[in-house]
């Protein structure tokens, strides 16, 4: 008989059913045919002869006659399930840990609890020193037998997830640890946008003759994985943020929620006041939860995986060249690329399936959107009021307040708005102080302070008095003081 190399087998059926339909097909033509009177053991002496491929190494091997013989007599006694007998018994401890008393099992899940993060190996060393110092607790585990325990009992080694034990860090454990994780996906398009930023691991050449760091902003839309836009900057900064996301608006329209990590880009009071006053829910991820935007983490692989693996022999890249390259990729390969999960490209998803998007507004209003209330005081002297060390001019028509609201954003004082305190409307735009202009010695006329002031009365008494001489006169009493003609005894003084 010609033998093959040894191949273990790698079919996906437990080891249990592969020991029983290996001994099945051993004495399986038995049970079909069945021998003549004192031919069994001819039969089965035959069998013992023979070369059997091993089912789970592979190997060629023999058989005792003892042993199919028993496998015969056990298949020939269950008639309703012939195969079910040959199969490997459960052993009697199976899921229990002899090696692993209560009380060390108490203390290895104590530990996990503490160091999640710990490896396998580092448990198993410090369940062992405590074993060694207090010899009550029995004999020490060895290291299989700690990594089988706690992978029963899913204590399976996590990422760290912040940086030491605060609070935040222990809150995600916490809730890692006692909530499910679901994937998810919504059922409209524009319903929920993805925003986060990337650390590229690339560097571009910058006109002063360094290499620099760059980190992309990217948009995902999580119904149909479709990039609205994607721009490289050197900073993750509430500007750039902004800057990305009305490019997005402007291609896409406005979609109904927005989720991001709590970085200060994107908690800053530009970012989160511009995306309400737009009616976009501004959804964020739970402190050191980066799964929660997992399809950002998903889109960031492909990024470096594929377009940057692209650019790697350009020994000059620069930001400009960098964005070219992303716009291309983005447009061309990625939205036009079949997705493996939803089974069709991001571009068709995005334009067949049913949209809650909105229009979107002007530039002009989306620039106004993005920026932050403050409250101010206004100098009476020469009605100013000073914003970031900057003094910017009230028009003389509200000098008659002692607070004003603006709104700016803080990298463009260029454009600081006055506006209505209740309703957030703009009322108008403020310039800054320029003295020396006003060193000229012109001076404007002061503007009313309400727009057609009624015309002033003629001179007289008030009515306030009048009705009060009325009143006293209707009570029908004399006159409380005596009358004296002054003008009189003065000239009979005289």
């Amino acid at each position: 008989m010609t033998m093959s190399n040894p191949q273990k087998s790698h079919d996906a059926s437990g080891g249990k059913e592969k020991w029983a339909h290996f001994r099945f097909s051993v004495i399986g033509h038995l049970l079909a045919a069945p021998c003549e009177a004192g031919q069994l053991t001819v039969e089965l002496d035959e069998l013992a002869k023979k070369m059997w491929r091993h089912p789970i190494s592979g190997e060629w091997k023999q058989l005792g006659r003892s042993t199919i013989e028993r496998w015969y007599y056990q298949a020939l006694a269950e008639p309703n399930d012939p195969v079910g007998v040959l199969a490997r018994k459960v052993r009697q401890d199976y899921g229990t840990h002899p090696s692993m008393g209560r009380e060390l099992g108490d203390l290895l899940t104590h530990q996990y609890r503490q160091h999640p993060n710990w490896s396998y190996q580092l448990h198993a060393d410090n369940l062992a020193a405590l074993v060694k110092r207090d010899p009550g607790l029995g004999k020490t585990p060895s290291y299989p037998s700690v990594l089988r325990f706690m992978q029963a009992h899913g204590l399976i080694k996590r990422p760290r997830r912040g940086r030491g034990h605060t609070a935040g860090v222990e809150a995600a454990e916490k809730r890692f640890e006692n909530f499910e994780v679901r994937s998810y996906e919504t059922e409209y398009v524009n319903s929920l946008w993805h925003g986060d930023f990337h650390h590229g691991s690339l560097r571009v050449l910058l006109p002063d003759g360094q290499w620099g760091g760059v980190e992309l902003f990217g948009i995902l839309d999580d119904c149909s994985r479709l990039c609205p836009h994607a721009q490289w900057y050197f900073a993750e900064t509430a500007r750039n943020v902004i800057h990305g996301l009305n490019q997005g608006f402007e291609k896409y329209d406005l979609p109904r929620a927005f989720m991001s990590d709590n970085g200060s880009a994107f908690i800053a009071a530009e970012t989160v006041q511009g995306l309400t006053r737009l009616g976009i829910i501004h959804e964020r991820t739970l402190p050191h939860s980066a799964y929660q935007n997992a399809k950002q983490e998903v889109f960031w692989a492909q990024v470096e995986g594929r377009l940057l693996a692209m650019l790697e022999g350009c020994t000059d890249l620069t930001l400009a060249q960098l964005n070219q390259a992303t716009v291309a990729w983005v447009e061309m390969e990625y939205n036009r690329k079949v997705h493996s999960e939803l089974g069709e490209t991001p571009l068709s998803r995005f334009v067949t399936a049913k949209s809650v998007a909105r229009p979107c507004p002007a530039s002009k209003e989306l620039k106004q959107a993005f920026t932050a209330t403050i409250s101010r005081t206004q100098r009476r002297s020469d009605g100013t009021i000073t914003l970031n060390g900057v003094r910017f001019e009230l028009p003389s028509r509200y000098r008659h307040l002692k607070r004003v609201t603006l709104r700016y954003a803080s990298w463009d004082l260029s454009h600081v708005h006055l506006s209505d305190p209740n309703s957030g409307q703009i009322i108008c735009r403020l310039y800054p102080l320029d003295k020396h202009k006003n060193a000229d010695g012109q001076r404007r006329r002061k503007e009313p302070l309400i727009d057609a002031a009624p015309q002033s009365p003629e001179g007289g008494m008030a009515p306030l008095l009048e009705k009060l001489i009325a009143d006293y006169a209707a009570t029908g009493l004399p006159p409380a003081y005596l009358p004296k003609d002054e003008c009189t005894q003065d000239r009979e003084g005289e």
